[in-house]
């Protein structure tokens, strides 16, 4: 296991390639204002890092920027992936979404290094025992990918796959136990397994008569192997505070997948302000905690803590989840596989072309709202909060732009 970063360590890492975060008050109705770097910022080769905003009106019911401007909107491999008969309605409604999605693009595409992070995430998955039989998934999905995306301040295979080998376990929590997608679904012991996985993340202290009995129900859950081995090794990369960080944040999850058991054993169908507080509690945020950690920097623990932070970071996060939803469309046809959009159509008795614009609505009044608070917070906080929240910003385009390539939700997307 290698050093950890101290605090000091983490500062003095600053300087080594920041990303410009959004700057100036861009809410709703009003122009985004275009943040250019100054040389010091540039210096050293980072330029490619920079998040640049939109320019022009981006309010709400007006169109984001076109795909021909600043990377927006979905891309080209993406608009080839829509051919399916089955999935022709969800197409269109891809192709008019991403023009207005307010949303920045990735800062940066390096497919070798993604590929690389895939494959090596291939095998630690095989070596987990997490989706047996079914590594093509992840192969096609190209979570790998993802992460590159989301994390263009390290080009370091390692540190990207100790966030790759993070999300991957997390999923598979949903993926084993909520959603069926490995194993049956099982919402009468979901419960209990999830407060038993509660323990590797937050480690229960037993009695010794008793602590073999559950490392041995432990041990044996391919999905609980997953999250401990992808904690342990992030203390490689992290800061004990950063992996703490993380381990709350599954621990929320965990309260939102529990919600989800629910509504599976109930047949209730949630109210759309019901689900998205759902969101709040499950979103990408537990991936997204990792920014400053895969840098190689850490945010204080006090403005992390700050609620004006938690505030615009959960928003993001809330949004990144929704743009899932969107995209997430086409695959899930399972009636009890709850989205946004379709909930919106139920509740509101619209069609669901109509509950997607809503919902894209939805989406860019939680980013506009996060951009004009994130600025504000960047003008008067340390340089490592603006540093997280540009890090934040290039977290939310790389996701967006992985959702709209990947072939979790194209099935044409590698082909094309």
């Amino acid at each position: 296991m290698g050093d950890r970063p101290d605090a000091g360590q983490a500062a003095g890492s600053v300087a080594r390639s920041p990303v410009v975060p959004p700057s100036g008050p861009t809410g709703a109705g009003a122009s985004a204002v275009e943040h250019r770097p100054d040389a010091g910022e540039v210096a050293g080769g980072v330029s490619r890092l920079v998040a640049v905003l939109p320019t022009g009106p981006t309010g709400l019911g007006t169109s984001a920027v076109g795909l021909g401007r600043a990377g927006y909107g979905v891309s080209g491999a993406a608009a080839r992936a829509a051919g399916a008969e089955s999935r022709r309605e969800e197409a269109a409604q891809g192709s008019r979404l991403g023009r207005r999605l307010h949303c920045p693009p990735a800062v940066r595409d390096d497919p070798a290094l993604g590929e690389t992070v895939t494959g090596r995430l291939v095998e630690w998955a095989e070596e987990m025992g997490i989706y047996p039989g079914q590594l093509d998934k992840i192969r096609k999905a190209d979570f790998g990918r993802l992460i590159m995306l989301a994390h263009p301040e390290s080009d370091d295979p390692d540190r990207l796959l100790a966030a790759a080998k993070c999300a991957l376990s997390e999923w598979a929590v949903d993926d084993h136990y909520v959603d069926g997608e490995v194993e049956e679904a099982r919402p009468e012991e979901l419960g209990q397994r999830l407060a038993i996985a509660h323990s590797v993340i937050d480690q229960a202290q037993l009695p010794l008569g008793y602590a073999p009995q559950l490392e041995e129900v432990v041990t044996a859950d391919p999905v609980m192997r997953a999250l401990r081995d992808s904690l342990r090794n992030l203390h490689t990369y992290a800061t004990t505070s950063q992996v703490r960080r993380l381990r709350h944040e599954l621990g929320i999850m965990f309260v939102a997948y529990n919600q989800e058991g629910y509504w599976q054993a109930s047949g209730h169908i949630p109210p759309v302000w019901e689900f998205l507080m759902h969101r709040h509690e499950n979103s990408f945020v537990p991936c997204m905690v990792l920014v400053d950690a895969i840098a190689g920097y850490e945010v204080p623990y006090g403005e992390f803590a700050d609620p004006r932070v938690r505030r615009a970071f959960t928003m993001a996060g809330t949004a990144t989840v929704i743009v899932n939803d969107l995209y997430s469309m086409a695959k899930e046809k399972d009636p009890t596989d709850f989205s946004l959009p379709r909930l919106i159509a139920a509740e509101d008795g619209c069609s669901l072309e109509e509950a997607v614009d809503r919902t894209v609505d939805i989406h860019n009044e939680l980013m506009l709202t996060f951009e004009a608070e994130a600025a504000a917070l960047a003008r008067t906080g340390s340089p490592e909060l603006r540093r997280f929240l540009a890090g934040t910003w290039a977290w939310v385009g790389g996701s967006r732009e992985w959702h709209a390539t990947s072939g979790r939700y194209h099935e044409t997307a590698h082909a094309a």
